[in-house]
């Protein structure tokens, strides 16, 4: 055989993989989207049946809450869904059975970092039932850690139906719980209670309906090595994420009320949603995209992953421009007159968000390579750029300063976010001018907009 046709056999049976892998991201990117859809809309339901029982002050305290513990578990993460989704052992029974021990021992140590942690913090906020509600809350950890790993087998195969199902279920069954709570107990335990039978909740859905390995106690020395090489990075770069994505909140505890805080928790979760939508989609359509079709392997991989992002991108901006400019009628139509200043923070977040959902897919490209240490490099950058300016900013300006200093982290962000793009071959750079372009116009038409609700909200 000649190798003019032993390339054209490879072309031949390397095409219906391409094709294969195209339908099932396909695939994945609509189920992911229809999650986050279908969960956002059940979110904001119960959201605003919660703002109707309950106080600001309880969501204030809830978002601290909440904050701490997401904080703990990103302090102890060693990247086991990536493992899995990366690794070539990504489907052995040793290597699944050893992530899901390592996953219920962390559960516990963070609970009884959080029992460890409760009083102090409730001192230092001011705050005497945060040194309750804590522990309490972060017993849902140990719920967590008993999650099968099939969940993560199910996303590195880009299988997502059945797992959106179930995942939208469990999001119903702890929204419903947590509304009965809050009828009954009115008061910021039912956020608490809620949090913890919903998991519960969770871990018999995943166990019963989706199929796969069952895991059992297992320790394999060369898994577990591998998992602490890749993850002992990913531990690094969490910590990093948590000042990145939950910074505001801790800084802005010691700033503002209880009461401010909850406003602005408000405004945060309905002006996250393209953040959080890119998140949703961009790890579990990235990775497998990236590990598969790695862009340095030609230009059909390059191509393919930009008309991928470019898509991605335009969907986030149109979904933030929209909210930019229907945030305050939002607000005013969805809650009561407690919560109208929430409109106001919501357009200036979402204007923020403009910038940061443009290169949001560059980071899986590292993910995906087993490249851990580069991405916390990139991490630990932005933190100290993002921390720094963001707790700059609030402790002179207060939440004004604050917002400040997260518009000019992206700006300052972005160059380290290029460098690890660099490094794996997948920096867009058209991509990315025409959509700040986008960005910018966008943004600075909706800040004039609503330039009386911004002033109102940030300054009252």
């Amino acid at each position: 055989m000649t190798q003019q046709e032993v390339t054209s056999d490879a072309h031949v049976s390397e095409a219906p993989r391409r094709k294969g892998l195209a339908s099932r991201a396909l695939g994945s990117g609509m189920w992911s989207m229809a999650n986050f859809g279908l969960g956002q809309i059940m979110r904001l339901g119960s959201n605003l049946i919660l703002t109707r029982i309950l106080s600001p002050d309880d969501f204030g305290l809830m978002a601290l809450v909440t904050s701490f513990l997401i904080g703990l578990s990103m302090f102890s993460d060693m990247g086991f869904g990536p493992s899995i989704m990366q690794s070539k052992r990504g489907d052995e029974p040793d290597f699944l059975d050893t992530i899901w021990t390592l996953k219920i021992i962390r559960g516990f140590l963070i609970c009884l970092a959080a029992m460890v942690m409760a009083w102090p913090l409730a001192v230092f906020y001011d705050a005497p039932l945060f040194g309750w509600v804590f522990p309490v809350a972060a017993t849902s950890m140990i719920v967590g850690g008993f999650l099968p790993t099939r969940i993560d087998t199910a996303a590195r195969h880009l299988q997502i139906g059945r797992l959106t199902v179930i995942e939208l279920a469990n999001q119903l069954i702890g929204i419903l719980i947590t509304i009965a709570a809050a009828l009954i107990l009115k008061s910021v335990w039912a956020l608490v209670w809620g949090n913890v039978l919903g998991a519960f909740a969770q871990l018999l859905m995943f166990r019963l309906f989706l199929p796969g390995h069952r895991n059992r106690f297992r320790m394999e020395p060369k898994a577990r090595a591998e998992v602490m090489k890749f993850g002992k990075w990913i531990f690094f770069s969490t910590i990093c994420g948590f000042l990145l994505f939950q910074g505001d909140r801790i800084i802005l505890g010691r700033v503002l009320t209880l009461h401010q805080l909850g406003i602005y928790n408000i405004g945060l979760f309905l002006a996250t949603v393209p953040a959080m939508l890119g998140s949703s989609i961009g790890g579990r359509l990235f990775i497998p995209m990236y590990r598969e079709h790695p862009p340095t392997a030609g230009e059909d991989h390059r191509r393919a992953l930009a008309r991928t992002r470019a898509g991605l991108t335009a969907l986030l901006l149109s979904v933030a421009v929209v909210l930019a400019w229907v945030g305050p009628p939002l607000v005013d139509l969805l809650y009561d007159a407690r919560y109208v200043t929430a409109g106001g923070v919501l357009v200036a977040i979402v204007c923020i968000q403009m910038l940061q959902v443009i290169p949001i897919s560059y980071e899986y490209s590292a993910l995906a390579a087993g490249d851990s240490r580069g991405f916390f490099i990139m991490q630990s950058s932005r933190a100290v750029i993002y921390f720094t300016l963001v707790a700059a900013g609030a402790f002179l300006y207060g939440l004004p300063g604050l917002l400040i200093g997260q518009a000019l982290s992206q700006v300052f962000c972005y160059p380290v976010t290029v460098w690890l793009a660099r490094r794996h071959g997948c920096w867009d750079p058209r991509h990315d001018l025409i959509a700040t372009l986008v960005a910018l116009a966008a943004a600075v038409t909706a800040l004039a907009g609503h330039r009386e609700a911004i002033v109102g909200a940030l300054f009252s």
